[in-house]
């Protein structure tokens, strides 16, 4: 049960494309975030790209909704936004400005000339990222390792990362896990439309970038045999090249419909066979999360986040070998229905003990009062903490 807050908080949410969420999991992040803080009485503000955001209402959730300009370029258009949100800001007397991602640390600074508090989530280790040429990756590392210097708090979401800025650039941080979902959905309208039968497809979804390595399973699934779907839910910016490779399959078992979001995610997601997660860079997925939330047998890349994640619950393939493994551990799972309606008994028991919205809040209330008054991380990070 919330316990009552001490104080109404102003607070501003910044370093994203805004919501309605309809991009990536920090978007859905502010969006759960936000509406329950707002929710629990703090007045909340969320700055968003007013080319990506069509929405025109004033207010969201209880939320206001702040639409500024930036500069629509792959290097520019984050950075851009969140100095004139951070500019824009120093007039409107917030409490605390919480940023996301890592790169948006160089102007968290910048709120503190008014005596606001600023934290940063700063996900995973966004340079590995293949999309980022050189010069590209060394201004995030050097983002990285300003995070603690310019911010009041620096926040990750998983363990993996917070010992990464432990002992790379000796900055103590505090540990909030993601949250999830549970509207699930029976089969419906956007099942009929892709021509999807329940429990007969196995979902991916995620950005339509390199390092997210869908490439592995679309080449698995090509040589697996099997008359079940694969279908591979999202898109990008800036990733053409790539997405004309994934396109370029003639496997009409293989579908890829854009962008999914709302209803029809949470349909795709309620009545998959299993939900593969192929990412090779990042903290703690959202989408994975939520996989499990929904009651899914789950698969992932085996990278070390992704296993923090999934704990026991999922299985993992060896992403150096990438679709050579992957399709042996699919072929598996194709084979063993009943050790599948295992793991989904599994990953849905995880997830109600371990990511939790409700929880994920309080966290981040706790941490907001901690940080008003001076502390750089969570008095005890344990009573912030989502993991069991």
């Amino acid at each position: 049960m919330t316990t009552p807050s001490p104080k109404t908080l102003r607070i501003a949410l910044m370093g994203t494309r805004g919501v309605p969420a309809s991009y990536s999991g920090f978007e859905t992040c502010v969006e759960q975030l936000g509406t329950r803080l707002a929710e629990r009485g703090h007045d909340v503000t969320v700055y968003a790209r007013s080319h990506h955001i069509d929405y025109d209402e004033p207010t969201y959730g209880g939320m206001r909704l702040i639409k500024l300009p930036t500069i629509t370029n792959k290097y520019l258009d984050t950075i851009v936004h969140s100095f004139l949100s951070s500019v824009h800001g120093l007039n409107q007397h917030y409490d605390v400005v919480l940023y996301f991602i890592a790169g948006n640390s160089l102007v968290s600074w910048i709120p503190r000339l008014a005596g606001q508090k600023t934290l940063i989530n700063v996900d995973g280790l966004d340079w590995r990222r293949a999309k980022w040429p050189t010069l590209a990756k060394k201004y995030i590392q050097f983002a990285e390792r300003m995070a603690g210097p310019l911010a009041n708090a620096v926040v990750t979401d998983s363990r993996v990362v917070q010992r990464y800025y432990q002992d790379v650039y000796h900055i103590p941080t505090t540990y909030i896990a993601y949250g999830a979902e549970l509207p699930h959905r029976p089969p419906g309208d956007t099942l009929a439309q892709l021509g999807l039968k329940p429990r007969h497809y196995v979902l991916f979804v995620g950005r339509l970038v390199p390092e997210n390595c869908a490439h592995h399973l679309i080449e698995a699934w090509q040589h697996l045999d099997t008359d079940m779907k694969c279908v591979v839910v999202g898109d990008a910016a800036y990733a053409d090249d790539y997405k004309k490779r994934l396109h370029a399959t003639h496997d009409p078992r293989v579908i890829l419909p854009g962008y999914v979001f709302g209803e029809g995610y949470w349909e795709l997601a309620s009545n998959a066979y299993a939900f593969t997660l192929t990412s090779g860079v990042g903290g703690t997925h959202p989408a994975l999360v939520e996989a499990m939330a929904f009651g899914n047998c789950v698969l992932v890349h085996n990278t070390p986040e992704n296993l923090e994640t999934v704990g026991d619950a999922a299985l993992s393939y060896d992403g150096q070998m990438g679709a050579t493994s992957l399709r042996q551990v699919l072929q598996h799972l194709l084979d063993n229905p009943q050790e599948v309606a295992e793991y989904r008994i599994r990953a849905a028991a995880h997830a109600q003990q371990k990511y939790n919205w409700d929880t994920v809040t309080d966290a981040y209330e706790a941490l907001f009062y901690d940080v008003l008054a001076g502390k750089k991380v969570a008095s005890f990070e344990t009573s912030v903490s989502t993991s069991s």
